[in-house]
């Protein structure tokens, strides 16, 4: 059974290729969903698949690029929505 959760990366995270690199990840994992660049400076991930996917998606989430520096990873469940593919959103 699908889900989907949202994911909120706090940290230098926005301008080192944190989103382009979440979705050659999420491509990879087959998930579904978009990143987002906050105003605040974090970046939204909504990750929307297969529980062991999303939770793989997570766990890199944690690390992300190696140009990036994540200090948190917060995330809450959604209700499952189909989408079509992992878009940057901007």
């Amino acid at each position: 059974m699908p889900i989907c959760l949202v994911a909120y990366v706090s940290g230098v995270v926005q301008g080192v290729g944190f989103r382009y690199s979440t979705q050659q990840q999420a491509l990879a994992l087959g998930i579904t969903g978009y990143a987002y660049n906050m105003d605040d400076g974090s970046v939204e991930v909504l990750a929307c698949g297969e529980q062991h996917q999303v939770d793989r998606l997570v766990e890199w989430l944690k690390q992300g690029p190696r140009s990036a520096r994540v200090e948190r990873v917060l995330t809450e469940p959604r209700p499952y929505k189909a989408y079509s593919d992992f878009k940057i959103r901007y």
